[in-house]
C-alpha cells in the first residue's frame, strides 16, 4: 500500500497541516522541520499528488526557474531580464513560471528550492546554479523531468544548457584593444571555474596567443565579484608596470573598477583603455562612455523555454543526449578605448 500523508507526518514527529504546508508552501516552516518532512517524503518513496490531486496523470504546466541574485549584485538586471524572457514565451504556450531566488548563494539552499518545486510538481526545471559541479541534481531530481541550464556548463549532470558566447566577445574586445596597440592589457574576473569566466579567460588567453604577445598571469586578478572587490582589484592593477588597457569580465566589477578609475581622475582612454562587461544605462554616462560587451540575456531566456517545451511536447527521452546553445554577445564600442 502506497504511504500517505498521515504516515509521512507520523516518520516526520510533525503534524498532518505541517506536511501539507511543506508540500503546498503555504504557511512559514522552518528549515529544520522541512528537511524531516523531506527525508520523510523520500523515505516512503511518498508523492504529494498521490493524496492532494491524484497520481501524476498529467502535466501541471509549470515550470521552476532557479537563479541566484544577491540584492547589491548588478547581475540581478541579467537574470530578472532572462526570467522576463522564460515567463513570455511560456505563458506563450500556456505554461507558468515559478520563480526561486537563492540569495544566499549556498548550495542547502538550491537544493531546499529544488525540493519544494519537486513537492509541486513542476514539469521542468531551468536554473543557473551557483555549483561547479551539479552532480546533487542526480539525487534530487535524478531524470523525473528535463533540466535546462542557462548560463552554465553543467557538470555533474546531464542537460541541456544555454549560453551567451563569452569566447568570442571577449576574442573580439581584446582584438579591438590589441590592434589600438595595447600589449599590456589587464584582466579582471569573477571566481573561474563557472562556465562563463573560464570562456571569458580563454578569450583573452587567445587573442594574446594570435598577436604572439606571451600570457602573463600578474596581469590577472580573480576575486569574488562585487563593487568593493572591483574597486580594490583594479587598484591592484594599476601597479603592474606597463599596463595601458584593462578588460573587466564582469558586470558588478565593471562598476567598482570604474568608480576607482573616477576617483582617482584617471583619463579614459588616454591613461587607460577599459572595456566592461554588460550593458547597462549607467555605462553610457561614464566620462566617457564605456565599450562594453552587451549579452543577449532575454534572447537567453527565450531560448532556455523553447528548449524546455520542445523536452516536454515531444517527449522527455532520458537516454537523449543533451545540447549546447550558444547565442552571440555583441561588442558595443563607444569611447572608453
Amino acid at each position: 500500500m502506497r504511504a500517505g500523508i498521515k504516515q509521512v507526518a507520523k516518520l516526520a514527529e510533525v503534524s498532518t497541516a505541517t506536511v501539507s504546508h511543506v508540500i503546498n508552501n503555504t504557511r512559514f516552516v522552518s528549515l529544520e522541520t522541512k528537511e524531516k518532512v523531506f527525508r520523510a517524503m523520500e523515505q516512503l518513496d511518498f508523492r504529494p499528488n498521490a493524496v492532494a490531486q491524484s497520481l501524476r496523470s498529467q502535466r501541471s504546466n509549470t515550470i521552476g526557474l532557479i537563479v541566484p541574485m544577491l540584492p547589491s549584485d548588478t547581475s540581478n538586471f541579467f537574470f530578472m531580464t532572462i526570467a522576463q524572457g522564460i515567463q513570455k514565451t511560456l505563458k506563450r504556450h500556456g505554461y507558468h513560471m515559478l520563480l526561486s531566488n537563492n540569495s544566499t548563494e549556498e548550495l542547502e539552499e538550491e537544493i531546499e528550492q529544488i525540493k519544494l518545486f519537486n513537492a509541486k510538481q513542476i514539469d521542468g526545471l531551468i536554473i543557473a546554479s551557483i555549483a561547479e559541479d551539479v552532480g546533487h541534481l542526480n539525487e534530487i531530481v535524478g531524470r523525473k523531468y528535463p533540466v535546462v541550464f542557462i548560463d552554465r556548463q553543467p557538470d555533474g549532470y546531464k542537460g541541456d544548457y544555454i549560453l551567451s558566447d563569452g569566447f568570442g566577445a571577449t576574442l573580439q574586445a581584446l582584438r579591438l584593444l590589441l590592434d589600438k596597440g595595447h600589449k599590456r592589457v589587464g584582466f579582471l574576473t569573477g571566481s573561474l571555474g563557472i562556465t562563463t569566466s573560464m570562456e571569458r579567460l580563454e578569450g583573452y588567453k587567445k587573442a594574446l596567443e594570435e598577436r604572439g604577445i606571451p600570457f602573463d598571469p600578474a596581469l590577472v586578478r580573480e576575486t569574488n565579484a562585487s563593487f568593493e572587490n572591483g574597486h580594490q582589484a583594479v587598484q591592484e592593477l594599476l601597479e603592474t608596470p606597463d599596463m595601458t588597457a584593462l578588460f573587466v569580465a564582469n558586470n558588478v566589477l565593471t562598476m567598482g573598477a570604474m568608480s576607482y578609475l573616477q576617483e582617482r581622475r584617471i583619463r579614459i582612454p588616454q591613461d587607460l583603455a577599459v572595456i566592461g562587461y554588460d550593458d547597462y544605462d549607467w555605462t553610457k554616462i561614464t566620462t566617457p562612455p564605456l565599450t562594453v560587451i552587451r549579452q543577449p540575456s532575454f534572447e537567453l531566456g527565450e531560448r532556455a523555454a523553447e528548449v524546455m517545451l520542445r523536452r516536454i511536447e515531444e517527449g522527455f527521452d532520458k537516454d537523449e543526449e543533451p545540447q549546447a546553445y550558444r547565442l552571440p554577445a555583441e561588442l558595443v564600442v563607444r569611447d572608453s578605448c
